[in-house]
């Protein structure tokens, strides 16, 4: 069984998929957390925006892996933490950008989930990676509410970067991650569309889990 989630950052894509993982035993696939990756080894190996061939040739060659504790690994070091740095938030969107390293992760993404029962989100799950998912959803919520809950989420973890800062960001991201060259976020008429703005994570979860249920049921 495939579920993928699209989305816009900070709409509670990965907390709910962390989530559902749990609950319906599947194995949870952070799709952003490959991109991420790149970011911070492009940044480790004092790679800029404008190195596009060597950041291929990185994509290509780095070791990507997320065990089912959900901690990611990039050549075998344990980066979940670092990878969510304002330095790789901030340059994560443009080089998730180059088709050639689009091609690469959305590979790597495939090769992960093959033969398993897999939550994967991002931005093109439903569209260009597991376009046949059994099922697909589009999990959205306001930019003011996103960029509180990313906000909250920075103070837990010690992230300095002011609301302002984060808005402004995720502001940009939208537009980016709307207007990729390859693997735009896109609304279909085949995703399920959920709206997260007013409701708990515990009701969006409710949500989530009676439409699977409930469509397994009914089947």
């Amino acid at each position: 069984m495939k579920v993928a989630i699209d989305g816009p950052a900070g709409s509670g894509k990965g907390t709910i998929a962390s989530i559902l993982s749990k609950k319906l035993n599947l194995v949870n696939i952070d799709t952003g957390a490959t991109y991420r990756c790149v970011a911070l080894a492009s940044l480790r190996n004092n790679l800029t925006l404008d190195s596009k061939e060597e950041i291929v040739k990185l994509s290509r060659e780095i070791d990507i892996k997320i065990d089912l504790d959900n901690r990611v690994y990039l050549n075998g070091e344990d980066v979940t933490d670092e990878i969510r740095s304002k330095e790789v938030t901030n340059i994560v969107s443009p080089i998730s950008s180059i088709v050639e390293v689009r091609k690469n992760m959305v590979d790597l993404q495939r090769k992960m989930a093959s033969n398993n029962d897999v939550v994967l989100e991002g931005r093109d799950i439903t569209t260009v990676v597991f376009p046949d998912a059994d099922y697909k959803f589009y999990l959205d919520a306001s930019l003011e509410a996103r960029a509180e809950r990313r906000f909250k989420q920075n103070q837990e973890k010690g992230i300095d970067m002011s609301y302002e800062e984060i808005f402004e960001n995720i502001k940009a991201r939208d537009y980016n991650d709307m207007h990729k060259e390859v693997g735009a976020l896109k609304r279909t008429n085949e995703q399920i569309y959920i709206d997260s703005t007013n409701m708990t994570i515990e009701e969006v979860v409710s949500e989530f889990i009676k439409i699977i249920e409930g469509d397994k049921n009914e089947s």
